[in-house]
């Protein structure tokens, strides 16, 4: 099928263009590869920029990871369509790197590649029993929930159960309990898939159980996203008066760290007093000092989810070093008929690419990719970078990838300095790719296709008074962007 617009697309500005530019392909368009974009417009006015995405959508998790009750953190995707819309810059959708092209051929097309595709894999948990049904990464389910093209038939099950639970206790963690537990009428409001918005009406979870390996004092959320949940309307809470209790070393902990003290004292204010929940009344429960040992098959519902036991830990270490939760032995089931596994996303390697598989991420020094790692030296693979979490791993918030593309970026502008990367090394670049792509039949989207999806988004979700109605499967998106 040919592409998209080629002809017009191939042209676009060109005449504005150097003769010679140096030619920059960004691999993944979230957060990463957006201010990866813009920060080599900024510092290189004869730099052009292809960002390739294997979604016909742009902008990464911050359209299928941030939660549709958070809209204030999405207006960052109108400074990346400002970028995308640069002269010299072009979004180029549904292309795989692995499938479409290879790492090879784009290193063929373009003077310098910069990998920013982020983490789209799971860690696992490695337990008996990880393989029973209802059993879901945390990222699936926020994929589901946001419309991911790739978890639209997730269907996970909540109406065989009350009970759901959520192993770790950061920030996707309490997202995932959130879209649980949050009224669904105050969910309807919000640009949540429509399946999923379907789903969570019918579900009859009422109990949602946080588990995390240490304490109150060391849980991984931040200080906003508890506050949030902890004020959802008529929910009840639970923590054990046991587990607020802390030691010297938990005290040492909160001195050093003022957020983990915002966050201890938020949970010690939180807990529900006085009378028993009323019947269908929401709960949520934080459990501390207890780790996943393995999980249980349902009694009545073979190869299904029927529990998860849990090991109690306690606390080794003191002032001097890191607590570390190590098991006592000690075990207590918990029925349920849904788990979540949030516990970190993984990204995946790519053929041709150097990677650490226990990190799960690519070798680098600053942004450059090393070519060797394993054998100590620091050889780099010639035009070769890195960004966002392929860079340092899933950590941190949005804004964390500006400062991570600002280090990668000094890498590249100083390999242009040098004359490492130059424009003398022609690269036939976007019109390469692009004939290359046409030659295998590949059906590009560029920026003005998924400006097309936008705005039917936005017309369907006008129509429900919702902010968007998400097309949510690859029919859909590429049907819309062809027309």
């Amino acid at each position: 099928m040919a592409s998209f617009l080629k002809l017009r697309w191939i042209s676009k500005s060109f005449s504005t263009l150097s003769s010679t530019p140096l030619r920059i392909c960004v691999v993944g368009s979230g957060p990463a590869g957006f201010y990866t974009a813009e920060k080599l417009l900024k510092a290189h006015g004869s730099v052009e920029v292809d960002i390739i995405d294997r979604l016909p959508t742009p902008f990464g998790l911050v359209r299928s990871g941030v939660a549709p009750d958070h809209p204030e953190t999405k207006i960052v995707t109108n400074q990346f369509s400002r970028v995308a819309q640069n002269e010299r810059c072009s979004f180029i959708g549904n292309v795989s790197v692995g499938s479409s092209i290879t790492l090879p051929e784009l290193l063929e097309m373009y003077n310098g590649v910069v990998l920013a595709y982020g983490a789209e894999s799971d860690r696992s948990l490695g337990i008996p029993g990880e393989e029973l049904a209802n059993i879901y990464a945390a990222r699936e389910f926020v994929w589901w929930y946001n419309g991911h093209p790739d978890c639209r038939n997730l269907a996970p099950d909540l109406k065989s159960s009350d009970t759901a639970v959520i192993l770790g206790q950061g920030n996707v963690a309490l997202d995932v309990a959130r879209i649980l537990l949050r009224p669904t009428a105050e969910l309807a409001r919000t640009d949540i898939a429509s399946h999923a918005l379907a789903a969570l009406e019918e579900s009859t979870i009422r109990k949602v159980y946080l588990v995390g390996r240490r304490g109150p004092v060391q849980a991984a959320c931040t200080a906003k996203e508890l506050r949030e949940i902890l004020g959802i309307k008529d929910l009840m809470i639970h923590i054990k008066q046991a587990d607020l209790v802390t030691t010297p070393a938990d005290e040492i902990e909160m001195k050093n760290n003022r957020i983990r003290r915002r966050v201890y004292e938020l949970l010690s204010k939180a807990v529900t007093t006085g009378h028993a929940p009323v019947p269908g009344q929401r709960e949520l429960h934080f459990v501390f000092f207890h780790k996943p040992d393995r999980f249980l098959e349902s009694d009545d519902r073979s190869g299904r989810l029927g529990s998860v036991r849990l090991e109690k830990t306690t606390l080794k270490g003191d002032e001097s070093m890191k607590q570390v939760a190590v098991g006592t032995g000690v075990y207590e089931d918990i029925s349920c008929g849904l788990a979540l596994k949030s516990i970190g996303y993984k990204s995946v390697a790519t053929d041709g690419l150097p990677f650490d598989n226990y990190r799960g991420i690519v070798p680098n020094l600053g942004g450059r990719v090393l070519a060797n790692a394993s054998q100590g030296d620091t050889q780099y693979e010639t035009g070769l970078y890195v960004c966002g979490w392929l860079k340092r791993g899933p950590t941190g918030i949005i804004a964390t990838n500006l400062y991570c593309a600002e280090e990668t970026i000094a890498c590249v502008s100083e390999d242009i300095n040098k004359g490492v990367l130059s424009s003398k090394s022609i690269k036939p670049g976007r019109k390469g790719l692009l004939e290359l792509l046409d030659s295998r039949n590949t059906r590009v989207v560029p920026f003005d296709a998924w400006e097309k999806i936008d705005l039917e988004e936005k017309r369907l979700g006008n129509l429900k008074n919702r902010p968007r109605e998400k097309l949510a499967t690859w029919e859909e998106l590429l049907k819309i962007a062809g027309e």
